[in-house]
This record gives structure tokens, C-alpha cells and sequence, in this order.
């Protein structure tokens, strides 16, 4: 049996500091060159989504997450402009912020207090936003704890 023409799987992850700010790229190619958007991007052959969302993260900014907590998948055909992918993405906290690193793909990386001033590549705007719920939940958890 032939294997089927499916979706190229991706990944992107979010991650907040102990500030609210979330860690974007500057994108460096089109699609959406120069936009801000989460650090993320295509999962290899034989590796699983979540060590594909830790090796963008430390090639893309530099920084190593450990801890991931699942946002969603997002999967809408049109999603990304060079053809229908399918991301899982993930939420990553970090106690304190650090200095991130452009690299790979990226023209730049900053912390970023209000992402929504800015208009942000992909769906990355509402993998965000679910991402914050999410955030604000773990939150409240671990203070009831």
C-alpha cells in the first residue's frame, strides 16, 4: 500500500516569562518576512513533535525548554501560503527570561510585552491567545497546590 499525499506536520511553541512576555522571531523568509511569529517549524523523519519543538526553539532563539504543555493543533489548510500543514503546538513557561539568540530562520528575537500591537505570521495571533488561557489555567493551578 502506498503511503498518502498528507499535510507537512510542524510545530511551534510559545513561551512566556514570569513577566507575561511572550519570546518571537523576526522572520527571516517569506512566508511573512520581517513579521513577528513564534519560534517553531518542521518535524523530521523519525522525531517526535515535542523534540522538534525543543531543537526549533534552541536553533531559532537559543533557549532550551524542558517543560512543554500541549496548546493545540491547528490545521486549517490555508494556514501557511506554501501548502496545507498541520501544527502541534506547544506552551512552554519560563521562571526568568533569557537572552535570546536569533538564529537558523530567524532575522531577530525579542521579548515582547503586547504581542497583539503586532501583526503576526501565520495563525500564530490565535495559537497565542489560546496559548494565554492555557497559561493563565497552569497558573491558577499552581497556586492552589
Amino acid at each position: 500500500m502506498a503511503i498518502p499525499k498528507t499535510p507537512a506536520l510542524t510545530t511551534d511553541c510559545v513561551i512566556f516569562d514570569n513577566e507575561g512576555r511572550v519570546l518571537l522571531i523576526k522572520r527571516k523568509n517569506e512566508p511573512f518576512k520581517g513579521s513577528y511569529a513564534l519560534p517553531g517549524g518542521f518535524v523530521d523523519i523519525g522525531e517526535t513533535v515535542e523534540a522538534a519543538c525543543r531543537r526549533e526553539v534552541d536553533e531559532e532563539v537559543g533557549v532550551e525548554v524542558s517543560e512543554l504543555s500541549l496548546v493545540g493543533v491547528y490545521s486549517h489548510p490555508k494556514r501557511d501560503p506554501r501548502g496545507h500543514t498541520v501544527s502541534i503546538a506547544y506552551l512552554a513557561l519560563l521562571p526568568r527570561a533569557v537572552a535570546p539568540r536569533a538564529g537558523s530562520d530567524a532575522a531577530g528575537a525579542a521579548w515582547i510585552d503586547d504581542w497583539r500591537r503586532h501583526a503576526l505570521a501565520f495563525d500564530h495571533a490565535a495559537i497565542l491567545s489560546d496559548a494565554e488561557r492555557l497559561a493563565s489555567r497552569l497558573k491558577r493551578t499552581a497556586v492552589q497546590a
